[in-house]
């Protein structure tokens, strides 16, 4: 008998092509293709799937499955170029390493506190969620031995089917709540406290399978079993401590020292080898690691900083098509194969929303939430995919029935974006409310002005609360800010622990230099020394959704403005720097949607890099007025900013030498300045003062407003009848895009108003109350107290922030 030839193994390094080397046979050279033709692939299909609002991990397993051979890997010439055999031992060495510092991750972001608080309700949908799909995998596990799994180990095979039903991946649901506006709703927080649960449960479930999967006896099992339970006691005994003594060495507002990160992700990789070792497999050490991290300050942040974006970006797709490699649907055929495969979908169906539905039930949960948290458990993900892929490296799972698994995980998965949409639609009743301008009507003179800012960062709020506290008018006119956090919910795993800790803390600010504690300070301190009312918020959401939370909250909140940020950002050297074209779009949504007026704040630092105390406001405002309904409006808003003592306004009407404005508007105009002389004329300290500019052209306007540059911030309307200043303006409009300019040389912030209108905003429609009979339209007064009303949906309100009446 011929003896057996293995191949010699790949050297690192070729020589170059021009040496005659083919880089493909060099690991180094082989793994860098393979990387970079993972990410386009995985990417390309993330993209490709965003009109179904698929989560990233739905086009992370089909990308993997399309390049196995069950694809492209049915081309034998494309398998051995790219995926050679003596090649996947690099590959998979690789993907594990990424696997085991993502589980890291995923460790970090369990709180097993708030496990701990979990309440009755969702502990017992968790419960049901995982005993029947646990008991239907049994079953369904006797039908596998029966057929096409005949020689596996019993016991193992048991557990393995049961695992595989009973799972719900937990950050893929967090993902596909937000996708679906669900995230902080009340459904979406039992969904997301039961898969926590849930989540716990697996892995301890998988601890089990992996023990009993070895091929020793029961002894050596139950050994297995228990050192295991050794480790965990001393991580939690012995390595906790030493964590939390590095974390309370890295104090908020300080960097996090680099020998801290080094010996954390030395630990993972040192606990990773002891469970291998022990032999329930490395990952549960990374897992144990990451749990047990400090949550509370910037250590846990900054870890996750560090480690996410190479991971989660390049290494964890290497994991997806390691497992697509090894996943051949070919093998599914025949009628038996296809039978098993409908019968473990509906097994898994039955199990996990069957279970849920019926635990919903038992706890007063009505039918249609009930169902559609049936369908949420259902999600599968990552986890399935390393339950399956153990099965399989331990021989409990053959081709076929791992090939028959991947597809139930990917089908139960993809279904449940569509399905949630399609039964469940929340009640978001649109609410018909009075003052949508600033101006408002005549009644309105003394009512509360309810004003909606929203903000990117922290940088943003001391020119936010300054802007407020100069627009809170008098003590009769008073002003209600809702202070709405714009957060981008991404695929990176941290946006999950931002979720988790924004519902934990009821705070709504969340960053990596863990600033978030200085912000409610602030705004708490705002609301103590202010006559303004605060109540802060968060919208959680992707960029190209967020607006709908900030049309939605500003239409149940019944503001009369919304106040958006720029799109760019001041650097030092006093240029802007655009935040992106998602956060352009975002802005020009609500301009298109609000149901009430809009403004765009360009923040250039009013009042400094701090808040200013209300009786050391002295700010200068100058008011460009043109005329139109935009001017109006901003004319209104800087009537209450004359209002503060603290400062001054100088109007400046714009009139054109010749062109003859519309009768109409001119009379509105002329009535908008004699309303804004009238109501300051009582001020006699010089803090208000008129100007008339008559301008024939561009260069005069030019000329009038480089006069004025000194001033702290301008406020204009937004479609000014009046010629561009510049050549190419924004959603600014012609003046104001010429004021946030580089050529305009100004330290002033500026504030552009566009006013209602619903002949121009055709989305706000909805809310506007001659489109359908009004609802509630008297509740005005109080809005629970800013601390109630339902929200967006994606909307975290900040508990136990005080809210304050002014006298």
């Amino acid at each position: 008998m011929a003896a057996t030839v293995c191949p010699a193994p790949m050297q690192a390094t070729s020589h170059g092509a021009f040496q005659g080397d083919n880089p493909l046979d060099y690991s180094l050279p082989l793994a860098i293709l393979q990387i970079c033709l993972v990410v386009v692939v995985t990417r390309g299909l993330a993209y490709a799937l965003r009109p179904l609002r698929q989560p990233r991990v739905i086009a992370e397993i089909i990308g993997g499955v399309l390049l196995g051979p069950s694809a492209l890997g049915r081309s034998t010439k494309f398998l051995h170029a790219v995926f050679p055999p003596k090649s996947l031992p690099v590959l998979d060495t690789l993907a594990n390493l990424g696997l085991l510092f993502f589980l890291f991750l995923v460790g970090l972001e369990l709180d097993i506190a708030a496990i701990r608080r979990t309440g009755k309700k969702a502990l017992a949908i968790a419960l049901a969620g995982i005993s029947l799909p646990f008991a239907l995998g049994i079953g369904t596990s006797f039908a596998f031995r029966a057929t096409i799994v005949k020689g596996a180990p019993q016991a193992p095979f048991l557990v393995f089917m049961g695992v595989a039903l009973s799972i719900t991946a937990f950050p893929v649901l967090a993902r596909i709540l937000a996708e679906l506006k669900l995230l902080t709703t009340d459904l979406g927080r039992m969904a997301m406290s039961a898969a926590a649960v849930n989540d716990v449960a697996a892995w301890i479930l998988l601890a089990l399978a992996v023990a009993l999967s070895g091929d020793g006896s029961p002894i050596i099992s139950l050994w297995v079993l228990l050192t295991g339970v050794g480790f965990v006691i001393a991580v939690i005994v012995l390595l906790r401590p030493v964590l939390a003594w590095m974390a309370n060495r890295s104090p908020d507002g300080e960097p996090v020292k680099e020998v801290y990160i080094c010996a954390t992700l030395a630990l993972v990789l040192a606990a990773s080898f002891a469970t291998d070792v022990i032999g329930i497999h490395a990952l549960f050490g990374a897992f144990m690691v990451g749990i047990v991290v400090p949550k509370e300050g910037p250590f846990a942040g900054v870890l996750i900083e560090k480690v996410e974006d190479l991971i989660s970006g390049l290494f964890l797709p290497l994991y997806f098509v390691s497992s697509g490699l090894k996943t051949n649907v070919a093998t599914i055929s025949g009628a038996k194969s296809w039978g098993l495969l409908v019968l473990v979908i509906t097994n898994a169906c039955i199990g996990k929303i069957g279970g849920t539905v019926i635990a919903s039930l038992v706890v007063k949960i009505p039918m249609r939430e009930a169902v559609t948290l049936g369908f949420l458990m259902n999600t599968k993900g990552l986890v399935e995919l390393i339950v399956l892929n153990i099965g399989r490296d331990r021989k409990v799972l053959n081709d076929e029935s791992f090939a028959i698994m991947v597809l139930m995980a990917l089908f139960t998965t993809f279904i449940t974006t569509p399905i949630v949409m399609a039964i469940y639609k929340p009640a978001r009743p649109s609410v018909p409310y009075k003052r949508r301008t600033v101006e408002g009507s005549p009644s309105d003179a003394d009512s509360e002005l309810r004003v909606l800012a929203c903000f990117h960062s922290n940088r943003n709020v001391p020119t936010l609360l300054n802007l407020v506290e100069s627009s809170r008018g008098t003590s009769r006119r008073r002003l209600a800010m809702y202070a709405m956090h714009l957060v981008e919910l991404s695929e990176r795993s941290s946006a999950v622990s931002m979720v988790h800790r924004t519902r934990r803390n009821a705070m709504p600010f969340f960053n990596s230099g863990d600033k978030d504690g200085q912000m409610v300070v602030a705004f708490e301190a705002f609301q103590q020394l202010s006559t303004v009312r605060v109540k802060p918020m968060t919208a959680i959401s992707d960029l190209e959704t967020i607006h709908r939370d900030v049309i939605d909250s500003a239409a149940e909140k019944r503001a009369a403005i919304v106040i958006m940020p720029y799109h760019k950002m001041l650097q030092q050297d006093g240029t802007f720097h655009s935040l992106g074209s998602e956060y352009h779009a975002v802005n020009k949504r609500v301009l298109r949607g609000a149901p009430c007026s809009v403004a765009i704040l360009v923040d250039r630092g009013l009042g400094g890099h701090s808040q200013v105390a209300a009786k050391n406001v002295a700010f200068s405002v100058s008011m460009l007025f043109f005329g139109g309904p935009d001017d109006r409006e901003a004319l209104a808003y800087a009537t209450r900013m004359a209002e503060h003592p603290g400062v001054s306004v100088t109007l400046t009407r714009f009139r054109p030498s010749r062109v003859q404005p519309d009768e109409e508007s001119s009379a509105a105009d002329e009535a908008a300045v004699e309303s804004f002389k009238a109501k300051v004329g009582a001020v006699e300290d010089g803090s208000v003062r008129f100007d008339d500019v008559e301008v024939s052209g561009k260069e005069d306007v030019l000329e009038a407003i480089n006069s004025l540059s000194k001033c702290n911030m301008f406020v204009v309307g937004r479609t000014p009848p009046a010629e561009p200043l510049v050549d190419r303006p924004e959603e600014l409009g012609p003046v104001g895009s010429f004021l946030a300019s580089p050529e305009f040389k100004t330290s002033a912030s500026v504030l552009v108003i566009k006013r209602y209108d619903p002949a121009t905003n055709p989305a706000s429609k909805r809310f506007d109350p001659r489109a359908r009979p009004p609802v509630a339209t008297e509740v005005e007064d109080d809005d629970e107290e800013l601390g109630g009303g339902g929200g967006s949906a994606s909307v975290v309100p900040v508990q136990g922030t005080p809210t304050h009446d002014a006298a």
